[in-house]
């Protein structure tokens, strides 16, 4: 098995982005309502710095960063465990401090708060719920951009 390397997505990566967002279990059931309708395509790949995740040619998980924001950040479900997660943010905040900026916001999935506060954002505030499509209040959090 080959070694997972972080590399920059390409516009026509862009339906398997969008194939691993939507089998995520973390958005089934009550959560696949933020989902619905939503792709990820090529023109969102080439606005965004969108990086993968990849071993062997599979994607594994990717990112996403709009401007100062940490827009999409997922893990195929086969692939938890293995510390993708924490490679992506990790390569999230060199690609932000490349890029001049001093924090990143990361509006979160619920079930995802605690992953994001183990990588070192702290939380700033909460997101009220926009129904129908988003039912729930969020975490908003931000990571400090490290200067080395």
């Amino acid at each position: 098995m080959g070694q997972i390397e972080i590399i920059r997505a390409t516009p026509d990566q862009a339906p398997a982005l969008t194939a691993l967002m939507h089998a995520s279990a973390a958005y089934q059931g009550e959560y696949a309502s933020i989902l619905d309708g939503y792709a990820v395509t090529p023109g969102y790949v080439e606005a965004n710095a969108t990086f993968i995740a990849a071993r062997d040619g599979e994607i594994l998980g990717f990112y996403a960063l709009m401007a100062a924001e940490l827009d999409l950040l997922f893990v195929a479900d086969a692939a938890q465990g293995l510390g993708i997660g924490a490679r992506l943010v990790t390569h999230m905040l060199a690609e932000a401090r490349e890029r001049g900026l001093e924090s990143v916001r990361v509006v979160s999935h619920p079930p995802a708060f605690a992953f994001y506060v183990r990588m070192g954002a702290r939380r700033t505030g909460t997101i009220p719920a926009n129904p129908p499509k988003v039912r729930w209040d969020r975490p908003e959090l931000r990571f400090d951009v490290p200067t080395c």
